[in-house]
């Protein structure tokens, strides 16, 4: 398996910080009850493999699948490194990049464990979210998605060096090891939006496992 150690990532996550990373009733913070999802206002892009099995470059306790060309690596904390600080966020560690930029976009799919399996899905989502001081106007909202039921947020993410706002997404779900949250970030919001496809296919197709 490919790992990425956190002190060979810090470049890759502190340029990710300075330029920052199915319908139903949505929300800023309460309960929502989960509904069927509409067909996504976003395509779906087309598999190019799957990731969190065996053998896939990040073993997790959940797998989906990948758009094409987009590869996968697992990420090893280095409890010793100055910026193993960088792998955590909130209730949430770094677990596995998915980088975008073999098919030609600039930004990854993260996917971050919680540290409890005490934690729901929307409290791991909200933590994560919290913890980030670049973002704003989180609306959360629970979907259901390839029968798999899901917390999803969309919100407000600042860069100060591009000197814009992007939009970001975020999902989590339950597993037996705690919940996964898997999130898009890009280096602006052409990026994001033309990376949005991907992030659709991973939240079609995650199951538990």
């Amino acid at each position: 398996m490919t790992r990425r150690t956190v002190r060979g990532l810090v470049p890759v996550l502190l340029a990710a910080s300075a330029l920052t990373g199915c319908s139903s009733e949505a929300d800023s913070g309460g309960d929502a009850k989960p509904e069927k999802s509409a067909a996504p206002a976003v395509k779906t892009a087309a598999k190019g493999g799957t990731v969190g099995g065996s053998g896939s470059g990040c073993e997790l306790p959940v797998t989906f699948d990948l758009a094409e060309d987009w590869k996968a690596k697992a990420v090893e904390i280095d409890p010793d490194s100055d910026f193993a600080e960088l792998a955590e966020q909130g209730p949430v560690t770094l677990a596995c990049e998915i980088d975008a930029k073999p098919a030609g976009h600039v930004g990854f799919l993260r996917v971050w464990r919680a540290k409890a399996t005490t934690v729901t899905p929307r409290e791991a989502l909200k933590g994560f979210v919290g913890a980030d001081v670049n973002a704003s106007e989180a609306a959360y909202k629970e979907v259901t998605s390839g029968g798999q039921r899901l917390t999803e947020v969309v919100y407000t993410a600042h860069s100060d060096l591009m000197d814009e706002d992007r939009p970001a997404h975020a999902f989590a779900l339950a597993t037996p090891d705690g919940p996964v949250v898997v999130h898009l970030g890009g280096l602006d919001a052409d990026q994001h939006e033309g990376m949005l496809p991907a992030y659709e296919l991973a939240k079609k197709s995650v199951r538990v496992g």
